[in-house]
């Protein structure tokens, strides 16, 4: 089972807990101008191949957090689509 797959079922209670007001606030999450900066920066370099130790850990912590938001951002989709049916 892949990791989004664990974090998908791991999540699920959160879909319990939503409501429309923070299902589409949390369709809307997007990083503030600086991080994203830094996070292009952190991806030149990844594909250039030079990114330090800690550059790479901290490139790593950014890519698995836009994964558990893009479950959760899933989730929020969904749930807005069952409200509606």
């Amino acid at each position: 089972m892949s990791t989004a797959t664990y974090l998908d079922r791991f999540l699920q209670p959160v879909t319990h807990a939503m409501t429309p007001e923070l299902a589409r606030a949390i369709i809307q999450l997007r990083t503030d101008p600086d991080l994203q900066t830094e996070v292009e920066e952190l991806r030149r370099k990844a594909n250039e191949g030079t990114l330090t130790e800690l550059e790479d850990t901290k490139y790593k912590d950014f890519v698995e957090a836009v994964d558990v938001v893009s479950i959760i951002q899933s989730k929020a989709r969904q749930f807005l689509k069952n409200q509606q049916a």
